[in-house]
């Protein structure tokens, strides 16, 4: 039973690794077989042409026993035990032909293998430290994009197309978040970063959306939705308090969209988001940026509400400061302003795109916080109706993921389906969704991250 059990949890671990890009990358060596094993005889002819040459004077084949030490940092497993069962078989044959007494040469050949095997372990043991390490990185982040609803999002005032990018390392996990939700009272959008790093920023995360994706039904204000939030964040802290785990706020952009040529926004310390309209990029003019979630009781302003225009054809443009806080190689931060006037006449889906890879060229692809935007247009309605959603595309990149491609003829019926009456919007909003108007049908181009 044992063996079977310890079979099956190989088994397992070989299933995880093939399905698990990050988990298999762990275990690959660095370095080609080829060149590691001309290195490798080059290598020793050249100890050995030295020693020989130099004689009893100075004696070199011994010192090749650190091979396998350096090599169990770069290679697999299996080039390390191949490289150790070389050398030793080079240091046996050479003190084989030296003369010396029988300790001399018994402890010689002892100390090569003990240290070629110490090599091996060494090897074996980064691999296995690695796999670990891989394991909980692609745990958190899994975790992070099943909290986060699949892009894009169709609702019956907006098409929100996307750009999620997290960074998969254990301690640097982000908390960035944003939901798009389609309730009575027009669709609501909310992006934000919560503070600091870790599984912790994914819990805080996660309770801002669970609140906003309830309040944004039942509440008939922004102002509403943003007291809601608040009141989750504060209990959040109280409870991470209690279990030891440091408190946190959000930076928070909350809009609504209700069909108006307007947007109303409320802004909890978050960056201010830009719009794209006949060929022109111009940051919008939020009068009042108010303190993040989870520390009004630290000031007497009541948020309230402004509003913008928000006119046909135009797009607007939210991110979190994983983009305006890349940088470049002399520690730059990356000049959004700047290269989004660049972009103006781009659509939706065009400007993320130009955006990640711009983003991409001038950080060298070196990151250090995630990576989301939003880019948010109006919906095509005709007749009061909306159209069939076959066209909207998402940029979803990062280890495992893929772009999202238009959808074809059948996803096009379903949105036709969904779309059939005032209702409908709600099933959009994903599967899974508590918009309460939903007809249960999941977006007809919704993918998992």
């Amino acid at each position: 039973m044992a063996q079977k059990g310890s079979g099956d949890r190989r088994r397992s671990e070989d299933v995880a690794a093939d399905a698990d890009p990050g988990v298999a990358a762990v275990s690959r060596s660095r370095i080609g077989s080829w060149p590691l094993a001309g290195g490798i005889a080059l290598l020793t002819a050249l100890v050995v042409l030295i020693d020989v040459l130099t004689g009893n004077d100075l004696r070199l084949v011994p010192l090749l026993v650190v091979v396998p030490a350096l090599a169990s940092v770069y290679c697999s497993l299996r080039q390390t035990i191949w490289v150790a069962v070389w050398i030793t078989t080079v240091v046996v044959g050479f003190r084989a032909g030296t003369d010396g007494t029988f300790w001399d040469f018994l402890f010689g050949i002892g100390f090569a293998v003990l240290a070629c095997a110490l090599g091996v372990a060494a090897c074996a043991a980064r691999i296995r430290h690695a796999t670990e390490m891989a394991r909980l990185r692609s745990a958190a982040v899994t975790l992070q994009r099943q909290i986060l609803r699949p892009l894009p999002i169709a609702t019956g005032h907006v098409l929100a197309h996307g750009l999620y990018e997290p960074l998969e390392e254990d301690r640097f996990v982000g908390g960035d978040i944003y939901e798009v939700v389609d309730s009575p009272y027009g669709t609501r959008v909310i992006i934000g970063d919560v503070q600091g790093k870790g599984l912790a920023a994914i819990g805080a995360g996660f309770a801002a959306i669970a609140a906003f994706r309830e309040a944004a039904i039942r509440e008939a204000t922004l102002t509403g939705v943003v007291e809601a939030l608040e009141d989750a964040v504060v209990r959040h802290n109280a409870f991470s308090a209690q279990t030891g785990e440091a408190e946190r706020f959000v930076t928070a952009l909350v809009l609504g969209f209700d069909g108006s040529g307007r947007v109303e926004a409320v802004n909890c310390g978050h960056l201010p988001p830009r719009l794209f309209h006949d060929g022109r990029s111009t940051a919008v003019p939020l009068r009042r940026t108010y303190v993040p979630l989870g520390l009004a009781g630290l000031s007497r302003e009541t948020r309230t509400t402004e509003s913008f225009a928000f006119p046909p054809g135009a797009t607007l443009l939210v991110v979190t400061d994983g983009v305006t806080e890349a940088r470049d190689a002399a520690g730059a931060f990356y000049p959004l302003d700047e290269r989004a006037a660049a972009w103006a006449g781009h659509g939706p889906r065009e400007l993320l795109d130009a955006l990640h890879v711009d983003l991409e060229e001038f950080s060298g692809g070196v990151r250090r916080d995630d990576v989301a935007a939003l880019a948010l247009c109006r919906a095509p309605v005709e007749a009061g109706v909306r159209r069939p959603v076959d066209a909207v595309t998402v940029t979803v990149t990062g280890p495992g993921t893929a772009g999202v491609v238009p959808a074809g003829p059948e996803a096009s019926g379903t949105a036709r389906d969904t779309a059939a009456g005032p209702g409908a919007s709600g099933a959009s909003s994903g599967a899974g969704s508590p918009d309460p108007a939903s007809s249960g049908s999941a977006p007809p181009m919704a993918m998992p991250f």
